[in-house]
């Protein structure tokens, strides 16, 4: 499936050689994610993580939009898998256990089944990550990667999903014709992950 979608003149579209800016820029963003923290245990995995994520899945297979060195998405749309690679699978497992130990490799697989688990079945663009580094925060660039990809989905009738992991960042969603679906945790002892569903705009 594809999606016109216009960009303004401050974002961009991520090619396969940002993959480790798109890790590092998620990695800041998601360093004090309540989630994120849980199943890492500290901030050191997070970049490789999410840059081997972006790499060997969002980047072939999906949308990547950059705003300068400051701003990232990752999406998927109807139709892609989300599955890792082999070599993908170990490179992420070494890092979360070389940074977080054992358990932090737990509780990602746990996390990710959890939200498989969760994931609707009804066809839509999944946003996995929207980052924004904390030096950058406040000033609008979370809404300025956001509106290029709702609008396109709206011209395509195509609803959108995300799995919200920080409380904080309900109102910008809801503010974005997100709604509420379910909570439910990202592992035993885990924080809740919130469940949003987009309906498509006529």
């Amino acid at each position: 499936m594809t999606l016109e979608i216009e960009l303004t003149d401050t974002l961009r579209r991520a090619t396969a050689a940002d993959w480790r800016t798109l890790g590092a820029i998620t990695g800041e963003a998601f360093s004090s994610d309540p989630v994120s923290s849980w199943i890492f245990g500290n901030s050191a995995g997070m970049a490789p993580v999410f840059g081997r994520q972006a790499r060997d899945i969002y980047l072939p297979r999906g949308i990547c939009h950059l705003a300068g060195d400051d701003g990232a998405t990752m999406w998927l749309l109807p139709g892609e898998s989300n599955d890792m690679p082999l070599m993908g699978q170990f490179s992420m497992a070494w890092n979360m256990i070389r940074h977080g130990g054992f358990g932090a490799a737990r509780r990602g697989a746990t996390a990710g089944t959890n939200m498989a688990r969760h994931h609707p079945e009804e066809p839509h663009a999944y946003l996995y990550t929207i980052a924004v580094r904390p030096g950058a925060q406040g000033r609008g660039i979370g809404r300025s990667l956001l509106a290029p990809m709702l609008d396109a989905c709206d011209r395509a009738r195509l609803p959108a999903y995300l799995e919200n992991s920080n409380p904080r960042n309900h109102a910008l969603y809801a503010a974005h014709g997100f709604e509420h679906v379910e909570h439910f945790e990202a592992g035993p002892g885990g924080p809740p992950l919130e469940a949003m569903w987009r309906p498509a705009r006529a």
